[in-house]
């Protein structure tokens, strides 16, 4: 009795196009041949999974098989008497039909072949023998994708530059590796480093490595968009009278004018001072004034402060409503 595929890789009926590959990454390194060079047990093994794998990963053959069960390879019979009086697929190939008028796995079944002969020559027959029409073999499926998380600094999202990761591939084995961050990427953007994935048991593609990059906040700065904030704080006599302070920038520190007259809250745009992305222009940079009193304040310091209420009366809280 042929076994079933499904009990083969130890999965379920409704087991999705991953959890089947992963299954299969899981057997086939059990039972490699490579790894057990002396074990016939392992190699049958091996040769079973691969052939389980080989149709349930394919949604046609896995349709087919589901409904018809492993005799789908054989529905259409074999080569039954000579030359063109044959019956079955057999006689329509040879009578000029050509390769589109044949289902290649009712012709290749499990009479034809075992093991891995048998899934070699299935692919080199779709990879040669489709003519006239005929739909191309299936490429052979990737390698598994590694997810990662990395956090970055806001400088370093902003500029551009490098982080360290740590990847952990199947069983366990840790890797470091260098990431390049582009200038400007935002927070929960990914990078992808294709072909750094899992390597694929049997020669397809290796997958890729994705990777979410979780900005930190600053001390400082904060974004929004294309654009930076900053608290910028200055004396009494600065906001008062006016006066030229510094302030960085990722571009580098400029001389920010504050006009007399701030309060604590006025915002100065500095423009294309914010962050500047791969493309479009820059965003700007918004400084708010932040005043700073003395720490300490002896009696003739309110006084004058009071006198100076005094001079120039004010009702700062009269906006505020419930």
């Amino acid at each position: 009795m042929a076994k079933d595929y499904y009990t083969t890789l130890g999965v379920s009926r409704d087991a999705s196009g991953s959890e089947i590959q992963k299954a299969y990454r899981r057997l086939a390194r059990e039972f490699h041949p490579d790894l057990n060079p002396d074990d016939q047990t392992a190699k049958r093994k091996f040769q079973e999974v691969q052939k389980a794998f080989d149709v349930l990963n394919d949604s046609s053959k896995r349709e087919m098989y589901d409904r018809y069960g492993s005799s789908f390879e054989s529905m259409g019979g074999g080569p039954q008497g000579g030359g063109p009086q044959g019956a079955g697929p057999w006689r329509t190939a040879q009578g000029g039909g050509g390769f589109e008028d044949i289902d290649i796995g009712e012709m290749f079944g499990e009479r034809f072949g075992e093991g891995e002969g048998f899934a070699e020559l299935f692919r080199g027959f779709g990879r040669a023998g489709r003519q006239r029409g005929g739909q191309p073999a299936s490429p052979p499926s990737r390698g598994a994708d590694i997810k990662n998380k990395l956090d970055v600094t806001l400088r370093i999202a902003v500029t551009g530059g490098e982080a360290n990761l740590t990847v952990q591939r199947a069983g366990g084995k840790t890797e470091q590796i260098t990431v390049k961050i582009p200038a400007g990427i935002e927070d929960g953007k990914k990078i992808r480093l294709r072909g750094q994935g899992e390597q694929q048991i049997g020669g397809g593609p290796a997958g890729d490595i994705l990777i979410t990059v979780c900005v930190l906040p600053h001390a400082c700065f904060q974004r929004h968009g294309n654009n930076l904030e900053i608290r910028v704080p200055v004396t009494l006599s600065e906001a008062a009278a006016g006066a030229t302070v510094d302030v960085p920038t990722p571009s580098g520190t400029i001389s920010l004018k504050v006009p007399p007259g701030s309060s604590s809250g006025t915002k100065l745009r500095v423009k294309g001072h914010g962050v500047s992305p791969h493309r479009g222009p820059p965003g700007d940079l918004y400084a708010e004034i932040q005043i700073v009193l003395p720490r300490s304040l002896d009696d003739d310091d309110v006084e004058l402060i009071n006198k100076l209420d005094a001079k120039h009366p004010q009702q700062p809280r009269s906006d505020l409503k419930w």
